[in-house]
């Protein structure tokens, strides 16, 4: 498989803390891959440092071999890269749909002339994401799942080839990780990429085709999920 997006020795520091030390991995076209690591590990930092909300201080980011370093996140996200966020970001003065629509709209004034995406295409992407009904409604209205569905439509109106999802279960009951996880494999079955970040193993484990796991910025281990877990390295990281 031809890889889709890679990582090359990035590091990053935020004045003496090594947040991210010297790390490597790759998505391949048409993987799920799965990023895990205790808290504090690096994780949301390399989200950060691909989207371009961080520069690496060494390092490359590539996407379908196109060295993409140093583009500006809204070039990233033209390119078809789109994430979601742990701590969910809406616009609460907004009703959702509104929200949604924002992530639509073009970056230029030639852009504007060009249209953006119609209401009713906003309005299939929410429906599809399962907000149906809930259109006009305020972010304080919405359960932590309605929010992570309004975060994943939001990343879907940019039509990305790859979406970074940050602790998408995160706060979920029981049965919201189910529709959630329903969500995301019909969208695999679409064909649409995703690095998931998840604590939550259970839930992971039957999404991932490979996990790669860091520990203080360091990749220190990769493979199937069910190898990764009884790996001494991955549970010396996680468990001491």
């Amino acid at each position: 498989m031809a890889k889709l997006l890679e990582v090359q020795g990035i590091t990053k520091r935020f004045g003496g803390l090594v947040a991210i030390n010297d790390l490597s991995f790759h998505i391949d076209e048409g993987e799920v891959l799965g990023l895990m690591g205790p808290n504090g590990s690096g994780k949301t930092t390399i989200f950060n440092i691909i989207m371009g909300d961080f520069p690496p201080d060494s390092g490359k980011v590539l996407l379908k071999r196109e060295d993409i370093t140093h583009y500006p996140t809204f070039e990233r996200v033209k390119m078809g890269i789109a994430r979601t966020y742990q701590v969910p970001r809406p616009f609460r003065e907004l009703p959702i749909i509104e929200d949604i629509r924002v992530s639509t709209i073009p970056d230029s004034i030639m852009g504007s002339f060009r249209g953006g995406t119609h209401l009713e295409e906003v309005e299939r992407i929410a429906e599809d994401v399962g907000l149906k009904g809930r259109f006009s409604m305020y972010p304080h209205e919405l359960t932590m799942g309605d929010l992570r569905r309004v975060e994943l439509a939001k990343a879907l109106a940019t039509k990305p080839k790859i979406v970074l999802l940050d602790e998408i279960f995160a706060g979920l009951t029981v049965a919201e990780i189910e529709e959630i996880d329903k969500l995301l494999r019909r969208k695999m079955e679409e064909g649409l990429d995703f690095i998931v970040v998840s604590h939550d193993l259970k839930a992971l484990a039957p999404l991932v085709d490979r996990v790669v796991v860091i520990h203080f910025g360091q990749f220190i281990a990769e493979g199937p999920f069910d190898k990764i877990v009884d790996n001494e390295k991955v549970k010396a990281a996680y468990f001491g």
